[in-house]
């Protein structure tokens, strides 16, 4: 007889709905720090080296330090979604920053509410806020940057392609 129910084991369960194994490791508080490009190395180290300084000085035990290089306006960055994917296991505590913009360029209010939803406080060290016209202002330059870097790209593979065509019609 059918009695139209269906046994799943916990672990299934757990992995559909988003939550950690049992036997999984214990949530850790993460710090992340970001530079947009290789030549931005130095404040990389600087960003880590006031993370640590902070984690030290509020006695925060266990706290896994992420170092990436990738804009800000890039939502593909591996370790970008690693992190936000462990935030929605809730595999991390807290997410502590060095700059608000360290996250993403845009939309830090969405990561910041989701990160809670999921049980993760986010803590942001350097909390300046712009006035509305200057903050504007970065976030206009921001795009025109993204786009402009996005269009020379675009310019030279355009270039790779065009040699490519010419090298394959010598060959025929």
């Amino acid at each position: 007889m059918d009695s139209n129910r269906r046994l799943s084991p916990e672990t299934q369960i757990r992995a559909v709905i988003g939550l950690r194994q049992a036997n999984h490791a214990p949530p850790t508080p993460v710090a992340s720090c970001r530079v947009s490009s290789v030549a931005q190395k130095p404040d990389l180290a600087n960003q880590r080296n006031v993370l640590e300084e902070v984690v030290v000085a509020k006695g925060l035990a266990g706290v896994e330090c992420i170092e990436e290089v990738g804009g800000g306006l890039n939502f593909k960055r591996k370790r970008f979604l690693a992190r936000m994917d462990e935030i929605g296991r809730r595999d991390v505590t807290m997410l502590i920053l060095a700059h608000r913009d360290r996250l993403t360029r845009f939309g830090v209010e969405w990561f910041e509410r989701d990160a809670k939803t999921h049980g993760c406080a986010v803590l942001v060290l350097t909390q300046e806020r712009l006035s509305p016209e200057p903050e504007m202002g970065q976030d206009v330059m921001t795009i025109v940057h993204g786009c402009s870097s996005r269009r020379y790209g675009l310019r030279n593979y355009r270039k790779k392609l065009d040699e490519a065509l010419k090298q394959d019609a010598s060959h025929e």
